[in-house]
Parts: C-alpha cells; sequence; structure tokens
C-alpha cells in the first residue's frame, strides 16, 4: 500500500511529532532540549511558521503550528532535524540515524482542536508521570502561556487571544483549561489523527480542505462501494 502523503495546508493549523529512532533518547542533557528550541525558533522565523504548542520529551516531541506556505513545515523540520542529528553526534561521540523516519503530522479544525492540544501537548508530562504539574516541566510551552517566562518561539494563534481581553485573564483561562486536562475522547483522537495523518475535524471541515487538494482527507469505509442499481 502506497505511503499516504503528509498533508501540509497554509493558514491551518498543524500537530506535529517527531519520534527517537527506536524510541531512543534525542534529548540526553540540558544542552540538547536548548539547541532544539534555538533551532526550532530560528527556522520557525525563517520559514514562515507560527508554532503555538511545544513539548521536547527524551524521546519525541511534539509541535502544533501553522505554516504560511505549503512547504514552510516541511522545511523547517527538514532544517531543524539535520542539523540537530549532526549537533547530537558530534557531542554524544554517536553517527548514524536519529529519528524515526518521517515526522508525523496532521491538519487540525481549529475552533474544535485547536486550544485542546495546545493542553495535551502542555500535559504530556504529567501523562508520562514526569511531574505532577504541567507547569513543572521546563521543556514546554506551558510557561510561556502562563506568563511566567518569554519564549521567543512561540506565537499566539488568534483562539489563545480570545480568552480574556488582559494577558491576565487569558493566561487565567489557559491555566484553567489545562488544569481541567483533555478528555479520553479528544486524547484519543488527537494521537489517532497525527498518528495516522487523516485530518481532524467535522465533515464540513474535512469537505472544505478537501476541496483544496487532491490528497485523502479521512480515511476511507471499509467494505465494498454498493453496487449501482439496474432500472427495470
Amino acid at each position: 500500500m502506497a505511503r499516504l502523503s503528509r498533508l501540509a495546508l497554509p493558514g491551518y493549523p498543524h500537530h506535529i511529532v517527531q519520534r527517537g529512532n527506536n524510541r531512543q533518547s534525542v534529548f540526553v542533557d540540558r544542552q540538547d532540549y536548548e539547541l532544539m528550541l534555538s533551532l526550532l525558533a530560528d527556522q520557525a522565523q525563517r520559514w514562515g511558521v507560527a508554532v503555538h504548542a511545544y513539548v521536547l520529551m527524551e524521546n519525541h516531541f511534539h509541535l502544533l503550528a501553522t505554516p504560511q506556505t505549503v512547504e514552510g513545515i516541511p522545511k523547517m523540520m527538514q532544517a531543524v532535524g539535520r542539523s540537530y542529528v549532526q549537533a547530537f553526534n558530534r557531542r554524544h561521540g554517536r553517527t548514524g540515524t536519529l529519528w524515526e523516519g518521517r515526522y508525523r503530522s496532521t491538519v487540525l479544525q481549529p475552533e474544535r482542536y485547536l486550544l485542546a492540544c495546545m493542553a495535551y501537548i502542555d500535559l504530556n508530562p504529567v501523562r508520562a508521570g514526569l511531574v505532577a504539574q504541567a507547569g513543572d516541566y521546563p521543556w514546554s510551552s506551558h510557561g510561556h502561556w502562563l506568563g511566567l517566562r518569554n519564549d521567543r518561539l512561540l506565537t499566539p494563534p488568534s483562539l489563545y487571544w480570545a480568552l480574556g481581553n488582559t494577558p491576565f485573564a487569558r493566561e487565567a483561562a489557559y491555566a484553567a483549561l489545562v488544569q481541567e486536562g483533555v478528555g479520553m475522547t479528544q486524547q484519543s483522537e488527537l494521537t489517532r489523527s497525527v498518528l495516522s495523518g487523516w485530518v481532524l475535524g467535522d465533515s464540513g471541515f474535512v469537505e472544505s480542505l478537501q476541496k483544496l487538494t487532491e490528497r485523502r482527507m479521512v480515511r476511507a469505509r471499509a467494505g465494498r462501494p454498493p453496487k449501482p442499481v439496474v432500472q427495470a
């Protein structure tokens, strides 16, 4: 079966995951984490990609980002991946591949899933049992959206601005959203969609995207197509 091509649509949020080969560690020490964030910030700016959320885990990382052009995310990820592997191998005295093939990504319907995906990403360390609270983890976007630090990598989406009329109101609203957590159904949807590459959204959203590209948006229904009705 042919491999599903990645979807890249300007102006729409993309959930992205890149894993280490055989789930090996891709971040060993503080310098590794800092290098990745620096590379992402530089290349996101270079290729016109607005990054809304991220988390760097020991053997993988997540991004939520909106590109300005079709090539924005692919070019950013290619440049970051290549530069990071070269530096990582040099520092840690290793050779060969680091990543598990190509990154995975999908497009999300912003009104239904963008803020949920931000929370899902920020809560990754909590789900993994690394910290009790999302704000305790240093390598995610959560601290920025709570006003605890200024992260040059991040760009607020319009839906974040809509959380309140002041920075304090937005920070409090987002903190409450993350504290409430992401339901199991949405967690499952977000995980499945990014690993499969199928669009995450309602039928109207899927139909609107299908007009922009020939690439299929959702998995075809199982079973044979119905036979045509023969007129008597």
